[in-house]
């Protein structure tokens, strides 16, 4: 994972991330693209999606918030992107939580040429047909405690069910394409207290995908490490202060990340089939 070019590519490029997202967590996933180096433009009415589209580099859909509005500009906007031959990310929270959430997400994946699908194990199981359950958008305990070995196989077969690059999150973070797998083992717990840094992180990937596209893994991988390292870094910042301060915290720290500290502090291993 070439950190450096990747991160210097993104900065220089300042790429524009079409977000289709959810209004829980909007505000915070542009700053976080703007500290990255990217532009945020956040569009959904299905009036303008197509044209938003065309002038981006990536397109972002979250179903966090979906409704039947936000589908169809979803699925318009997609196939614009598809036609562009730019990557699409998919954010399919709590997809297991209800039916019409799953088959919103199953129709997205048949009708859109999705290039990452970023999400927490149970997701990730949901998507990849592997019996699981969501706890509304946090993922089964039970199924974040299976062994190491167990949640790569899980990420590794619904990577290659679905065609799709799987940036799967959780206690060791599993970036894999079917074959080529990084596991990376920083973040701290402090994370999942602040709404939104799953949201967030796949905006970060977004970015990093929009100025690499002959590089999706490894920017995928780059954008799941940032949030994890920049999580360590912002709460060692902050000791005994509390959650918003640390969210606060968290945004300075990816706007200031760089190759060194990612270089120095990284805990992440590679494995390749």
């Amino acid at each position: 994972m070439n950190s450096k070019v990747l991160l210097e590519n993104t900065r220089k490029i300042k790429p524009i991330v079409h977000h289709i997202t959810n209004y829980v967590t909007v505000n915070d996933c542009a700053n976080v693209t703007l500290a990255i180096g990217a532009s945020p433009i956040m569009a959904d009415s299905i009036e303008e999606v197509e044209e938003i589209t065309s002038i981006s580099n990536s397109l972002l859909i979250n179903i966090g918030t979906i409704n039947e509005r936000l589908y169809k500009s979803m699925l318009k906007s997609g196939k614009k992107a598809n036609e562009k031959n730019i990557p699409v990310i998919l954010d399919p929270v709590g997809v297991g939580a209800s039916s019409f959430r799953k088959k919103i997400t199953l129709d997205i994946l048949k009708n859109v040429k999705v290039s990452i699908i970023k999400g927490n194990a149970s997701e990730i199981a949901f998507i990849g047909n592997i019996s699981s359950k969501n706890q509304g958008v946090d993922s089964d305990p039970a199924l974040d405690n299976q062994s190491l070995d167990t949640l790569i196989d899980i990420a590794k077969t619904t990577a290659n069910i679905t065609d799709c690059i799987i940036a799967m999150t959780g206690k060791t973070d599993i970036i894999t394409d079917g074959k080529k797998t990084y596991l990376i083992k920083n973040g701290i717990e402090e994370l999942g207290l602040v709404t939104g840094t799953g949201c967030m992180t796949a905006s970060i990937v977004s970015s990093l995908a929009a100025a690499n596209k002959t590089s999706l893994l490894e920017a995928a991988a780059l954008g799941v490490l940032i949030m994890g390292l920049s999580g360590e870094i912002s709460l060692d910042s902050l000791r005994c202060r509390g959650l918003g301060e640390f969210r606060c915290e968290l945004i300075n720290t990816i706007g200031n990340i760089n190759y060194n500290i990612i270089n120095n502090n990284k805990d992440v291993e590679y494995l390749n089939e």
